[in-house]
C-alpha cells in the first residue's frame, strides 16, 4: 500500500461515530447499574493478581465557559465550591478504601477538569495528600499528570505539583488565532503559554502536550498555518488535534457559535493535510487518531513497538490497569465493566452523604462485549490488527467468527485503505485516519446515522 495519505477518499467516509475512548461506549451506560455493582465490580477486580491501578480525579469548576468545550465543567468564581468539593472528595475516597484494595500500585495518575488549575496551590497539595493518602503505593515510573489551561497557572502550583511526582502536563491551546480567540470565548496570548511552558521545563517536565483543535469559528487554512509555526516554535513533545464536534443539541453553550464561521468539511481537509505535511517535516509522528508526538518521544517508540492503549486519558504507553475515576462525572474502567459517577452536584453530594459510592450509571461487559473490545481497542492502539492474538486470547477462529464484519471491510480494502491478510488487519496511512470508521464494522451497538456521536472527519 502507498505511504502517501489520499486526502480525496476521506469526504465520502464522513459520517457520525464514536472516539472509542471505551467500548462499549458510555452511551450504552444504564441506571441498572448501581453503586453496589461497582462494589462488586471493584471486588472482583481485586482478586485478579498485579492488575494495577489507574486514578482519574476529576476536577470541574472553570472561571467561565469555552464555547467549543464538550467538559463537564461548572462555571464559577466562588471559592467555597471548590472547598466543599474537596470535602467530598474525601468522603468519596474514603468510601473507596473501604470498598477495595487500595495498596495495589498505581502506574498512572490524572487530574482533568473542568479547569484542575482553577484550583489554587493550597487546594491542589489538599487534593494530591488524599489521594496518596488513599493510594500510598506509587510505581516509581508512574505516569503523573495534570491538564492546564495557561490563564490559570502559576509557580506555587507547578511546584506543589513536581513535589508531589508530576511528570507530564497538557496545556489547553487550541488556536493562537485572535478572530478564533473572540469566536470561542477563549483569550490567551502566545506569550501566556510560553511562560507556562518555561515554567513547566524549569521544573523539569520532560513531557509536555499540547491540545489543538481544527474545525473552529474563522479557522482557515493560513490561520491554522500559523498557529501551527507558534505552537512548534514553543517545542511541545506531543499534540493532540482534535476535529472540533459541533454538538448544540448536547452543549448549551455551543449554540454561542455562529454555525456560519464554521470552516467547511473541504477547509478542514486542507487544515488536516497540511498539519500532518508541517508537523511530519518537523519531526512529528502520527500517533494514532488525532495524535502526535516527536520522534525521541516514549508514545512514538510504544507506537513503532505495537504497544499503545488508549483509555479516557488517551494514549499511554502502559498496560493495561484498572481505572478508578474519582469525582464528579467520572468513569471508571475494570476488565468487565465501566462505572460512571453522578453529572449533577446536588445528587453526587446526596449519595455521599448517604455513605453510598456516586454512581449515576455503568455497565457490566458480556464476553461478547470482551471480546468486542479487544477487538476495537486493539485497532485504534495500533492501527492494526493481530488475529493469532485474539484467537489465542479467546478461543476463536477470527475469520470464521467475524466473517460478517471482515467482508463489510472488502469496501475499505478495495479501497486501499487496508489489507487483510491470514495474520491480520493492517491499515494504509489514509485507512489510519479512518479508523474509527473501520473499527465501527466490529461496534455490535452502533446505529446507523445516530446522532449521538460526532463526525469521523
Amino acid at each position: 500500500m502507498s505511504d502517501a495519505i489520499d486526502f480525496a477518499k476521506f469526504v465520502k467516509y464522513s459520517k457520525s461515530g464514536p472516539r472509542y475512548t471505551s467500548y462499549p461506549t458510555a452511551v450504552e451506560f444504564t441506571q441498572n447499574w448501581q453503586d453496589n455493582d461497582y462494589m462488586q465490580a471493584l471486588n472482583r477486580a481485586d482478586k485478579l493478581l498485579d492488575l494495577p491501578l489507574s486514578l482519574y480525579v476529576h476536577l470541574p469548576f472553570c472561571r467561565s465557559a469555552c464555547y467549543f468545550c464538550g467538559c463537564n465543567s461548572i462555571y464559577t468564581s466562588k471559592e467555597e465550591k471548590k472547598q466543599r468539593y474537596i470535602a467530598y472528595l474525601a468522603k468519596e475516597l474514603a468510601l473507596l478504601a473501604d470498598s477495595m484494595d487500595t495498596s495495589r500500585k498505581v502506574v498512572q495518575f490524572h487530574f482533568g477538569g473542568g479547569t484542575p488549575t482553577f484550583f489554587n496551590a493550597k487546594e491542589l497539595e489538599s487534593v494530591i495528600a488524599l489521594v496518596r493518602k488513599t493510594f500510598p503505593h506509587f510505581a516509581s515510573d508512574a505516569e503523573v499528570s495534570c491538564e492546564v489551561d495557561p490563564r490559570f497557572f502559576e509557580r506555587d502550583q507547578m511546584k506543589v505539583l513536581r513535589e508531589n511526582g508530576f511528570n507530564r502536563l497538557s496545556f489547553g491551546v487550541q488556536d493562537f488565532n485572535e478572530q478564533v480567540q473572540n469566536a470561542i470565548h477563549r483569550h490567551q496570548s502566545v506569550e501566556i503559554v510560553k511562560r507556562a511552558v518555561e515554567l513547566a521545563r524549569e521544573f523539569g517536565i520532560l513531557s509536555i502536550n499540547f491540545d489543538l483543535i481544527y474545525g473552529l469559528p474563522f479557522q482557515n487554512l493560513e490561520t491554522f498555518k500559523q498557529t501551527l509555526h507558534l505552537v512548534v516554535s514553543l517545542s511541545p513533545d506531543r499534540l493532540a488535534i482534535f476535529n472540533y464536534a459541533h454538538l448544540p443539541w448536547m452543549k448549551k453553550t455551543m449554540r454561542k457559535i455562529d454555525e456560519t464561521t464554521l470552516p467547511t468539511p473541504q477547509q478542514k481537509l486542507e487544515i488536516l493535510k497540511n498539519t500532518i505535511a508541517f508537523l511530519q517535516a518537523n519531526e512529528y509522528a502520527m500517533i494514532g487518531m488525532d495524535h502526535f508526538a516527536k520522534t525521541s518521544d516514549e508514545l512514538y517508540l510504544a507506537k513503532v513497538q505495537h504497544q499503545l492503549r488508549r483509555n479516557f486519558q488517551g494514549y499511554t504507553t502502559r498496560g493495561f490497569s484498572q481505572t478508578i475515576g474519582i469525582g464528579l462525572t467520572s468513569i471508571s474502567e475494570g476488565v468487565d465493566y465501566y462505572s460512571q459517577n453522578f453529572k449533577d452536584m446536588a445528587l453526587y453530594e446526596q449519595a455521599l452523604d448517604s455513605h453510598r459510592l456516586p454512581v449515576e450509571r455503568g455497565v457490566k461487559l458480556t464476553e461478547e462485549d470482551i471480546l468486542r473490545k479487544e477487538v476495537i481497542m486493539g485497532l485504534m492502539n495500533n492501527l492494526s490488527l493481530d488475529f493469532a492474538s485474539i484467537e489465542e486470547k479467546f478461543h476463536i477462529n477470527f475469520k470464521e467468527y467475524f466473517a460478517k464484519e471482515l467482508a463489510s471491510l472488502k469496501e475499505y480494502e478495495d479501497a486501499q485503505l487496508l489489507e487483510i491478510t491470514s495474520s491480520g488487519i493492517t491499515t494504509s496511512p489514509t485507512g489510519g485516519m479512518l479508523i474509527r470508521n473501520i473499527a465501527m464494522t466490529f461496534d455490535a451497538y452502533l446505529v446507523a446515522d445516530s446522532k449521538r456521536f460526532s463526525k469521523t472527519i
